[in-house]
């Protein structure tokens, strides 16, 4: 019962198990984000869950699994895959495919799964982990020869084309969030998901690919496409605009919530702002564990 002991920091709720490694919220507020989250993934990837060649999947793990979302299609879409999907807090649903289970786990601990996958998936994970390297280490001794291990992941600071976006305080929030999560040593943002391709390659991973999408971060474009696409967005980032500064901003840079406050009033400027087209990159990287006896170049 001791995982449904939430911290509660600043009016909003935080996971209990492994109590401050994952620095934004748990309440019910946040589960409503993500699930907006997920349908503008939808619409990024043309309704895709992922881009990995994965051919019928056996067993599959989705790390940081949220509100089960993406655990829950791709169980659907793939009944004779025994799916299990994990995270620090319990906040999915409990009316699920009969082939997934969730699980409250943490990913950096030392995995103990009783046998391999077919497919690991994990989608928003930068800032998540102290020893990245291990992480793609462990995904790699988990996987079954031939498998699969895609990140769907973001960029931070944001982006622009036309550099509308320098001298911002929405560039400088992405600045401030990222020296943040590196003095809680939980680097974020570019300061990892550039890294990926490199980290799988040094664990052993081969066919390592990089797609690379972005959001803008409100309707300033002209395609009709990237308009929709911002406007979900921007109410996707208005929305958990304080959720992810409150903890960042005052456990990593000892800021008061009052001064959180004014800064995101700024940042939320911003984000209404046509005139600066930023925009944030969300790269999706993935790679496969090589077959036995295959020469890897």
């Amino acid at each position: 019962e001791s995982i449904y002991n939430y911290r509660r920091e600043h009016g909003r709720t935080y996971h209990a198990y492994k109590d401050g490694k994952y620095i934004f919220p748990n309440d019910a507020r946040e589960a409503d984000r993500l699930d907006l989250q997920h349908h503008i993934f939808r619409l990024t990837f043309g309704n895709r869950l992922y881009f990995s060649p994965v051919k019928e999947p056996k067993r599959a793990l989705d790390i940081g699994t949220g509100t089960g979302l993406w655990a829950v299609e791709f169980a659907d879409a793939h009944p004779d895959c025994e799916v299990i999907g994990i995270d620090l807090s319990p906040g999915q649903p409990t009316l699920v495919p009969p082939n997934l289970k969730f699980l409250i786990d943490d990913a950096e601990d030392v995995w103990i799964y009783n046998q391999t996958f077919s497919f690991i998936h994990a989608r928003l994970m930068a800032g998540c982990f102290a020893d990245w390297p291990n992480f793609f280490r462990q995904a790699y001794q988990y996987l079954e020869p031939g498998g699969w291990l895609e990140l769907q992941d973001y960029g931070l600071p944001v982006k622009s084309g036309d550099n509308t976006h320098l001298s911002t305080d929405l560039h400088r929030w992405g600045e401030l969030l990222c020296a943040a999560a590196r003095n809680l040593g939980r680097p974020m943002g570019s300061d990892v998901s550039e890294s990926y391709k490199e980290w799988m390659r040094e664990a052993g991973f081969v066919d390592i690919q990089t797609k690379m999408f972005m959001w803008p971060t409100n309707s300033w474009p002209k395609d009709p496409y990237w308009k929709e696409l911002g406007r979900w967005n921007q109410i996707n980032i208005l929305e958990g605009l304080e959720g992810f500064c409150l903890a960042l901003l005052t456990r990593g840079l000892d800021w008061r919530k009052e001064e959180v406050d004014v800064f995101v009033a700024h940042v939320g400027r911003d984000l209404r702002d046509k005139r600066i087209h930023a925009y944030f990159p969300m790269p999706v990287t993935f790679g496969r564990r090589p077959w036995p006896g295959e020469i890897v170049v």
